[in-house]
């Protein structure tokens, strides 16, 4: 009898010991943004889109801006200041004209512009999704593999792209910065950090809630050194209700790279796609063809 209740007991612990496993409880989703200090830089945020035009500022669809841009080297440029035409169609299509004033006549002692009849795009540059493209008079094409680097880089980190993607991201920490003098005004700091350990940072004007800075670091691949390029915003204007800044200047390593002060801003044209297409036409690195 005991010799039979052994065996029954033996029996037992085997079932049990190739029984299936239960399932694990589901674990918990966490809230990277659970916090007094993130919940500070939502508020932060979410009143910088209310200063900005709330709904028309997150839905517009394009933009089409004119101006004049200066390109800087060591922070200075020998330029007058180059026409532009920039048109932006949201969430990534853009085309950058680089614009020639035709039949300007030079007079002595005084240069008559009056006579300007037409424009007509010296450079296009063109950028549809992860591609670009360069059209001038020798034909259109690819973007060279760093520039179109450099700009998705900076496209990732725009005002649009916080405002619309990084902020709605479950897996983005928001951190409140506190407050700083950033170009003369008093501003509050927030960075958001993605689950790339990508960060951006944004300075926003304690008293109208404009952003005034925007700033993001990298490393670069080839000497693994860490480069830090930032915008600065200023010169607010009610546009189709939304406040737009009308004067733009980059910034790379602490130097200022470019200026763009904008003449004209446009919401919500009816553009059609033909102007964010482009074909490869030739090989601007390609040996020249023998006669």
């Amino acid at each position: 009898m005991n010799r039979i209740l052994v065996i029954f007991l033996l029996c037992a612990l085997g079932a049990a010991q190739i029984a299936p496993p239960q399932p694990a409880a589901p674990s918990t989703a966490v809230n990277l943004n659970d916090s007094d200090n993130a919940r500070k830089a939502r508020a932060v945020l979410d009143q910088t889109i209310q200063a900005l035009g709330g709904q028309p500022y997150l839905a517009y669809e394009n933009k089409e801006e004119t101006g004049r841009y200066y390109p800087l080297y060591h922070g200075r440029t020998q330029s007058t200041g180059i026409p532009y035409n920039y048109y932006i169609q949201y969430p990534d299509k853009d085309r950058f004209e680089v614009i020639r004033l035709k039949d300007i006549h030079v007079i002595p002692g005084q240069i008559d512009i009056g006579g300007v009849k037409s424009k007509k795009p010296d450079l296009v540059l063109i950028h549809n999704g992860d591609k670009g493209y360069e059209t001038t008079f020798k034909g259109t094409a690819a973007q060279d593999r760093e520039d179109l680097e450099n700009y998705l880089r900076r496209r990732h980190h725009s005002l649009e792209h916080v405002f619309r993607l990084w902020i709605r991201d479950p897996n983005v920490a928001l951190f409140y910065e506190g407050q700083s003098v950033v170009d003369g005004k008093e501003c509050e700091g927030v960075t958001l950090l993605n689950s790339q350990n990508d960060s951006v940072s944004v300075y926003l004007d304690q008293n109208t809630h404009y952003p005034v800075k925007i700033g993001y670091s990298w490393r670069d691949p080839k000497d693994k050194q860490k480069n830090v390029e930032e915008e600065v915003y200023d010169n607010y204007k009610l546009v189709q209700g939304i406040w737009t800044p009308h004067s733009i200047t980059r910034y790379f390593n602490g130097e200022t790279s470019q200026q763009r002060f904008v003449n004209t801003a446009t919401y919500n044209l009816k553009l059609p796609d033909s102007m964010f297409e482009a074909a490869v036409t030739y090989d601007p690195k390609a040996p020249p063809k023998k006669r």
